[in-house]
Parts: structure tokens; C-alpha cells; sequence
């Protein structure tokens, strides 16, 4: 897994679905620079199972993102036809309908392995161009990682789960808000921050008085 957390995200341009059924030529996570914090997260594959329950689960709390000033962005091997596809397919299908927020269209591998989190058997040419080994099948699918993006472009959290194993949307969220409490406060965020909760002065003594408060 490649480590990106205080580095620029990498960029790229692809074809995207938005507002839950409209095609986007050329999307980047370049137009939120200067404008929004972004959650930018992949999952294997569209109509799968666990997937559909991570990427709902983000729709649900969408709200709680945009209050925030967060966008969230989906991202999967899959087609941009594939995603249209599945978001027409009602939720008691399989489907994911109802979901609003930009879903990417990795069809080349090369977003999420740029991101360091395609799973299965490949390798790299002389050019650096992604080659699948034919012989073990071209399986190559991400696994679940989570970026916390923020205005400038650096990526400030990541987190990778195996295929699996589904993600916490409010430890997403509450990542924003220890990023968003940071940057406001100039305070860090101890063990089980929580929005609401006091923070602590990156010293010696800071962290003295508040282990001494919650003894």
C-alpha cells in the first residue's frame, strides 16, 4: 500500500456519474481545490454486496458531509454505463438508486493503483503502464480505501480495508470533524475525540493537564 497521507493526492480525469444518473466527462477531484475537503474512497466492484451498504450508507449521511463543506466521491473499477446502470436499480434489487453523489469510473486500474489500493495480480512495463497476468486472470479490483483530501490537495488521512470488511461513515465523519477542529483551533485531537469534546495543546504540558483531567 502506497502512503499518501501529507502528500498530493494524485490526480487524474475520468468519466463519472452524478446526480445519480448523469455522465461526466474528464471529473477530477481537482475542482474541489481551494473550495472543499473531500472524502474520496473506493469499493471492488458495482452489484456486490457489501458495497451497496457502504455506498448507501454515504447517502444517507450526505447531509452531514455538506454541512460540513466535504464532498464525497465513490470510485470502483466498473464502467460508467455499470455505475448509470446499477444506480437505476431500486435499492430492494441490489440496486443503489437514490444515491446523488459522483461515482468515478476506474475502467484502466490506474486511479486506484495511483491511490495504492488495487488488490489482485498486476505488474508494470517498461513504459510503467499497468500489464495483468493473464495467466492467474484479470481479477484486479480495489480494495476498500478511504482518503480524507483537504482544500490544498494533501491528503490528510487514509485508511485501507480488505475486501471483506466494511467502513464506519461516522468515523469518516468523525475525521472530518478532527481535521475541521485542527484547523479551526490550532488544538490536536487526543485518543476517541469526538466533536464537542476539548482538545489539547501540542506540548509536554498540554498533554499533562488533559491525561490529568480524564484520569
Amino acid at each position: 500500500m502506497t502512503m499518501l497521507v501529507g502528500k498530493k493526492a494524485p490526480t487524474f480525469n475520468a468519466s463519472a456519474v452524478v446526480n445519480g444518473g448523469d455522465f461526466v466527462e474528464n471529473f477530477s477531484l481537482e475542482q474541489y481545490i481551494g473550495k472543499k475537503n473531500v472524502v474520496f474512497y473506493f469499493y471492488p466492484l458495482d452489484f456486490t454486496f457489501v458495497c451497496p451498504t457502504e455506498i448507501i450508507a454515504f447517502q444517507k449521511r450526505l447531509a452531514d458531509f455538506e454541512a460540513r463543506n466535504v464532498a464525497v466521491v465513490g470510485c470502483s473499477i466498473d464502467s460508467k454505463h455499470t455505475h448509470w446502470a446499477w444506480l437505476q436499480t431500486e435499492q430492494k434489487d441490489g440496486g443503489i438508486k437514490g444515491v446523488k453523489y459522483p461515482l468515478v469510473a476506474d475502467v484502466n486500474k490506474t486511479i486506484a493503483a495511483n491511490f495504492g489500493v488495487l488488490a489482485g495480480y498486476y505488474d508494470y512495463d517498461e513504459n510503467g503502464q499497468l500489464v495483468f497476468n493473464s495467466d492467474k486472470g484479470d481479477d484486479a479490483v480495489a480494495y476498500r480505501g478511504l482518503f480524507l483530501i483537504d482544500k490544498n490537495g494533501i491528503v490528510r488521512h487514509q485508511v485501507v480495508n480488505d475486501l471483506p470488511l466494511g467502513r464506519s461513515v461516522d468515523e469518516a465523519l468523525r475525521i472530518v470533524d478532527a481535521l475541521m477542529f485542527n484547523e479551526e483551533n490550532g488544538e490536536v485531537c487526543p485518543a476517541d475525540w469526538n466533536k464537542g469534546q476539548e482538545g489539547l495543546k501540542d506540548t509536554h504540558e498540554g498533554v499533562a493537564s488533559y491525561l490529568a483531567k480524564h484520569q
